[in-house]
């Protein structure tokens, strides 16, 4: 994980538009920042969050894609 210079509250989060708009699904919302990529959970917004750096992102969702 990373430290971020932008605080959480100047993030624009969002899910992926595969997610379920129901408020008990089990989502991650993610917010992206200049020096990081932000991850929390879409049911406790006010929750932690962690931040992990632009190329751990890449590659995790390039793992992911492949399945």
């Amino acid at each position: 994980m990373t430290e971020s210079s932008v605080h959480r509250s100047q993030l624009a989060w969002f899910k992926s538009s595969y997610s379920s708009n129901e408020h008990d699904s089990n989502c991650v919302e993610v917010a992206k920042a200049p020096d990081a990529v932000h991850v929390r959970d879409s049911k406790v917004q006010r929750g932690p969050s962690f931040a992990v750096p632009h190329a751990a992102w890449v590659d995790f969702i390039s793992l992911a894609a492949k399945g």
